[in-house]
């Protein structure tokens, strides 16, 4: 028997009428006139624990029918709430298809196929059909598919396919393709939600060029008015450290000596992805953690010349002591 659980039992008890007698508002057993109740989850039955007497028996457990013990695994194996994904509910699409076979492979009659060839021509009217909504579900495809290959968190699609939307609403989209537009948006996530992508790595992934996804950014920026913090070379440093495998002191002294050069003027108008890789050298070096310059511009997707030329420039200016290579 489970001595733990008598919800039930109180349950009665609340649904009692409340003009009721003290006698009968009170749940009693009938054989001993006890109200020390127990209610046995497991053959959902009330039992008097004086008598033994079995006052009700199949009772319907209104519970869940699995059990949790933390907070976390109760949310993991709960089935109700929300739509995990905004983005991934609206790409859901079933179609009644034309071939004339059915789930096991056998083949229709000619009158199945008929009927099969009407109930989806009635499919395709009975669907909203709109010019926006068959952009819009393009669109998330193409979102999908951009935040796979970049690894982007479900927060930063989110955003960006607001913004898409916003953009769409606007009738901004027209004559432009969906692949930029949509490499634009996510772009502006990441800038607003400050996570360390830059614009070449996203036109890497899409089949429109570099320049077509500038200048759509450009035009969310103007049209759409969004409200882009401005890049931080600080922000590029643990994800190029991480890919380099530095310590966390090398790390913290990179993002050191980028608050020196903020400090002294030196990021204004630079590439911050460059200025975060020459930092990460810099912090290497003093800590004898030895990268390469090839290496550290592979893992900020810059070249070789903006890291060598970025490095001169933060040693000269913030006079920072390397350590002599021995020969």
């Amino acid at each position: 028997m489970g001595f733990g659980r008598e919800s039930m039992v109180e349950e009665r008890k609340e649904n009692v009428n409340p003009e009721d007698s003290e006698e009968e508002r009170e749940l009693r057993c009938p054989n001993c006139g006890s109200t020390r109740l127990i209610y046995d989850a497991t053959r959902g039955e009330i039992i008097c624990a004086n008598c033994g007497y079995v006052m009700s028996e199949r009772e319907i457990d209104q519970g869940a029918e699995w059990r949790a013990f933390t907070p976390e695994e109760r949310e993991k194996r709960s089935r109700v709430g929300a739509p995990i994904s905004r983005y991934g509910v609206e790409s859901l699409v079933t179609d009644i298809d034309w071939g004339g076979r059915d789930a096991a492979g056998r083949e229709i009659s000619l009158r199945k196929r008929i009927e099969m060839l009407r109930l989806r021509k009635w499919q395709v009217r009975a669907r909203a059909q709109s010019s926006m909504e068959r952009n819009l579900a393009q669109a998330v495809i193409e979102l999908e598919r951009l935040g796979a290959q970049l690894g982007l968190p479900k927060a930063v699609l989110d955003r960006a396919l607001d913004i898409y939307k916003s953009a769409l609403d606007s009738n901004l989209v027209r004559g432009r393709s969906i692949e930029s537009v949509m490499a634009a948006a996510v772009y502006a996530a990441c800038r607003e939600m400050r996570l360390p992508r830059t614009l070449d790595e996203i036109a890497l992934y899409t089949r429109a060029g570099r320049k077509d996804v500038a200048r759509c950014y450009r035009l969310l920026l103007r049209e759409a008015s969004l409200k882009v913090p401005l890049p931080n070379a600080a922000d590029f440093v643990p994800r190029i450290g991480s890919l380099l495998r530095l310590s966390g002191a090398t790390i913290k002294r990179a993002m050191e000596i980028i608050d020196q050069a903020r400090n002294a003027g030196l990021t204004a108008g630079k590439d911050p992805a460059g200025l975060a890789a020459a930092a990460i050298y810099i912090a290497a070096l003093q800590n004898g953690e030895m990268r390469t310059q090839k290496e550290v511009a592979r893992a900020a997707k810059v070249t070789e010349v903006t890291v060598r030329n970025r490095y001169k420039e933060l040693v000269k200016k913030l006079d920072i002591k390397l350590p002599v290579s021995k020969k």
